[in-house]
């Protein structure tokens, strides 16, 4: 039983949307190809696992790597298979301009992906697919204005780039714990239902923002490895603001992780109660701290600890490059 800080109990904490979603691959090369080649998003940054130097972490994004854009991973070659269900961040999506669906299914299929036929919810059409390991991705041409701007890409024009985050489809077996850490102190609130899928939004809502829990007897317990989220990440503006939502966490009994320096965010780290790792990250420093703008994600960015292993590093992870 959670033992709580009464004071704790009416506070809420300052978030404003999905900052980035983390997830495990197999192949790296592979991974790099399909999501700036097909998907058309940037490398953003090649950098380590931090407590895995042996593996890489890639960071992939808008053209600059805005909090809502950011989808990375730890590949690391020959992992099994994981198999996406419940007790997990199930699905991620991507908002992409109305209209776009037809690009999109040209262009997966030309790439040898084969997603399913697009699907209404909440107003939109959603288009399913899976990436080569398995990970579950989904296009959503929404309804609601969406401003973002996509990374220039030479096959992809702006009338069907990706955006951004659209929302993340947490699979529960049972909603009301999880509505309620997040409709208590994380501060969403409910906007739309249908059976089984409730959509929750925070802040000022719009894409980037939504949370949908989902609820699919048909679904199995998800299984970690390769093709499977790892953690979400939400959005807060800064260090203040993460200490008070560490604060304010722990004191509801939940336990919280000490706040982690990841050189272009600072972290902190909870279960909610089905068991899926939240992660809150600031905004800043962001992703140009350590490299300029036009040459991000081009070279191999290492946390200070291990610059002294730079070379036994760069001589063991496999190239990126064809």
């Amino acid at each position: 039983m959670l033992s709580v800080n009464p004071s704790a109990l009416s506070s809420t904490l300052t978030l404003t949307g999905l900052h980035h979603v983390t997830a495990i691959a197999g192949d790296p090369r592979r991974n790099v190809d399909f999501y700036t080649r097909v998907l058309g998003l940037r490398l953003i940054k090649r950098s380590v696992n931090f407590d895995d130097p042996s593996t890489y972490h890639l960071y992939y994004g808008d053209s600059v790597g805005t909090p809502g854009s950011v989808l990375t991973f730890f590949p690391w070659a020959g992992i099994r298979r994981g198999r996406p269900g419940h007790g997990q961040a199930y699905a991620t999506a991507f908002s992409v301009p109305a209209g776009s669906l037809p690009f999109w299914t040209t262009r997966l299929l030309a790439h040898g992906v084969a997603p399913a036929t697009p699907i209404d919810r909440f107003g939109d059409k959603v288009l399913g697919f899976t990436d080569p390991d398995g990970l579950v991705l989904e296009l959503v041409t929404t309804s609601e204005p969406d401003t973002r701007t996509a990374h220039a890409h030479p096959e992809i024009s702006a009338a069907h780039g990706i955006r951004g985050f659209h929302s993340v489809t947490l699979a529960v077996t049972s909603a009301a714990p999880t509505a309620a850490l997040l409709t208590g102190p994380m501060g969403y609130r409910a906007t739309q239902s249908s059976p089984g899928r409730t959509r929750y939004t925070v802040a000022a809502a719009g894409p980037g923002s939504y949370i949908d829990l989902l609820v699919d007897s048909a679904l199995l317990r998800g299984l970690a490895g390769a093709g499977t989220v790892h953690h979400l990440a939400f959005r807060t503006p800064n260090d203040t603001t993460q200490s008070e939502a560490r604060r304010i966490l722990s004191g509801l009994g939940h336990h919280v992780s000490p706040v982690m320096d990841r050189n272009y965010f600072h972290s902190i780290y909870y279960r909610e109660p089905k068991g899926v790792l939240f992660e809150i990250a600031t905004d800043n420093p962001g992703f140009t701290v350590d490299e300029p703008l036009a040459t991000l994600g081009t070279a191999l960015k290492l946390p200070a600890h291990y610059e002294s292993q730079r070379a036994k590093i760069e001589a063991h992870l496999p190239s990126l490059t064809p």
